[in-house]
């Protein structure tokens, strides 16, 4: 075998080949000092501190299911540590929408608390937060406040259910009347019923656009209200230029005639003016 093709005698495999043992050598010995490094004292996890997302505050959470959830999933150092199992534990929490964990050197974690904010019920027993997402949680804490409005649809329409109970308080506003629950049908037929207990008939979204036909409803209703001897019980608004009325005729009891319940009258359609 000639000098050339021998290894042994080749001066630049020779070389390289050096080089590759010395990049091995330097890489092990990086990795153990990495290694000793991260398993120092002073990283060992000293804190967990639990705050509220800035510009919010924690109402309903339980500061001791929090803590218990840290104390769960801590495992590891400041290097070694699952933030993503931690941020999983936290948001197993009743009441968290959102959490967020960090490291802060050299041996602390922050983790950031997103609360659901109760807006309405759903019509399954779920609540509905503030964004139009379902969660679970104690109806009791939800209506510390009063009652919820209620709220139901076809599944996924939750948004579109709370867009439109939103819209309903801002046409209601000029009547001084809210919405106590809004319902979306299978066929995606509209109704309502207001907080002195009429039910608004509103149908479909096509035709007439229904904010046209509340907001004139909402114009019009008090000028001929005193046309009815009760509150109304339904109101149908699913007409192109005006809204039909059922009233209830509430009755006294008389001592002949022993208690009389509230007798529905026929429905009475009320023309707008308008075409």
């Amino acid at each position: 075998m000639s000098d050339r093709m021998n290894p042994w005698h080749n001066a630049r495999l020779m070389h390289a080949g050096a080089n590759v043992l010395l990049a091995c050598a330097l890489l092990a010995a990086l990795s153990t000092a990495v290694w000793w490094l991260v398993q120092r004292p002073a990283f060992t996890l000293r804190a967990v501190s639990i705050e509220a997302v800035e510009g919010a505050e924690l109402r309903q959470v339980s500061s001791l299911l929090l803590r218990s959830a840290a104390q769960r999933k801590v495992r590891g150092n400041f290097f070694t540590v699952d933030l993503d199992a931690m941020r999983a534990a936290f948001e197993a929490v009743p009441w968290v929408r959102r959490a967020t964990v960090r490291r802060i050197w050299p041996n602390r974690l922050v983790v950031g608390i997103e609360e659901h904010r109760a807006i309405a019920l759903w019509g399954d027993g779920r609540l509905v937060n503030t964004f139009g997402e379902l969660f679970t949680a104690n109806l009791a804490e939800a209506e510390e406040d009063g009652p919820l409005p209620e709220l139901a649809g076809p599944p996924a329409s939750e948004q579109v259910v709370l867009a439109r109970y939103r819209e309903l308080e801002r046409w209601l506003a000029p009547l001084g009347r809210k919405p106590e629950s809004v319902q979306l049908s299978q066929r995606y037929a509209w109704s309502v019923q207001l907080d002195d207990g009429t039910s608004l008939l509103l149908g479909r979204d096509q035709g007439v656009p229904i904010e046209e036909r509340v907001t004139r409803w909402a114009s019009v209703y008090p000028r001929v209200s005193h046309r009815f001897d009760s509150r109304p019980e339904v109101i149908d608004l699913r007409y192109p230029n005006g809204f039909a009325v059922r009233a209830v005729a509430t009755l006294q009891p008389t001592p002949a005639s022993g208690p009389v319940k509230a007798a529905a009258r026929p429905a009475r359609p009320v023309r707008t003016g308008q075409r």
